[in-house]
């Protein structure tokens, strides 16, 4: 809402000459030269690692090793590894969206700079009138929507700053569940709590200011400093355009923020991936995991959100 009324350890063998094969093959075993050797001296100081993709044959304990000679030992459960830097696409299909649908309501206006309001409203604005109607359809239609050039400019610029990255730690999936749900809570909230009619993308936007927080939040103690600064600067952004928000009352739909910050934030609590640092590998490995109710939770907030908006009428 925006606008008011308007892997394992791996040696990697050099390439020797056909030559130097074939004069090995003449040679009495060398230890120092020996791969099961240097395996063994590696193992001995940093202990045993199994490949990433899976144990292969069982090999014997080392000397000093408190498992039995001869006995196989259990590998460790190879980790999930961190994705970070998969591609994000689902952003880029929101951003023409929005970009398309702001083209739409500006020709069927004959204005580029600020398209009607009975354009916006045809094309599904929230108007808490129709939406107390059953034409609750408005709720997630409004996020498509922008008042004028400049609602649009910052809303797009802000989901280009944001959602790559947030596409990128949730995954696409996760990515678009807390992009919806933040802009529905937006939404919601606005819808309850002011009666103009509102357009804009600003309560999924600030839901992912809200799912970014989160995310560093939880993992704070793995990523270290640089988890502990993005933090601040989430928490920085959201208290900064809040307070813009709330001194340009009547303009901006300060509900539609709020709710977006808190819905995206509650759904983050659930989906946000949780890292750690897996000591049974060298280097330390870090893994990416989920908490199992995850999803139950992020439909219990659906849910939530649907009971709000059919049980309690919009404001007048």
């Amino acid at each position: 809402m925006g606008e008011g009324p308007h892997s394992a350890l791996a040696l990697q063998l050099p390439q020797i000459p056909v030559p130097a094969i074939l004069y090995a093959m003449t040679q009495l075993p060398d230890e120092s030269d020996d791969l099961d050797g240097v395996l063994r001296r590696l193992e001995r100081e940093f202990g045993a690692r199994w490949p990433a993709e899976g144990p292969k044959d069982p090999r014997r304990s080392l000397p000093g090793s408190s498992d039995p000679v001869g006995q196989e030992a259990p590998p460790p459960p190879p980790p999930t590894p961190v994705l970070l830097a998969r591609r994000p696409r689902a952003v880029w299909v929101l951003l023409a969206a929005i970009l398309l649908m702001y083209g739409l309501s500006a020709l069927l206006s004959a204005s580029l700079f600020q398209p009607d309001l009975l354009v916006l409203l045809v094309l599904g604005a929230k108007e808490n009138g129709l939406i107390d109607a059953g034409q609750y359809w408005r709720l997630v239609g409004a996020m498509f929507l922008h008042a004028n050039l400049i609602h649009i400019f910052f809303n797009s610029f802000a989901l280009y700053a944001l959602g790559p990255e947030s596409e990128r730690i949730y995954g696409t999936p996760r990515f678009l569940v807390l992009y919806f749900l933040a802009g529905i809570g937006g939404s919601v909230a606005s819808y309850l709590l002011s009666p103009a009619p509102a357009v804009g993308a600003s309560g999924a936007i600030f839901g992912l200011i809200g799912g970014l927080g989160v995310f560093y939040y939880l993992n704070r103690a793995t990523l270290g400093e640089f988890g502990r600064a993005q933090l601040q600067s989430m928490v920085a952004i959201a208290v900064i355009n809040l307070i813009i928000g709330f001194s340009s009352a009547g303009v901006i739909d300060n509900w539609g923020h709020l709710g977006g910050l808190i819905a995206g934030a509650l759904a983050a609590l659930a989906l946000a991936p949780r890292l750690t640092l897996d000591p049974r590998f060298y280097p330390p490995l870090l893994a990416r995991s989920a908490p199992p109710w995850g999803w139950a939770a992020v439909a219990a907030l659906c849910i939530g959100l649907i009971t709000l908006a059919l049980l309690l009428p919009g404001a007048r």
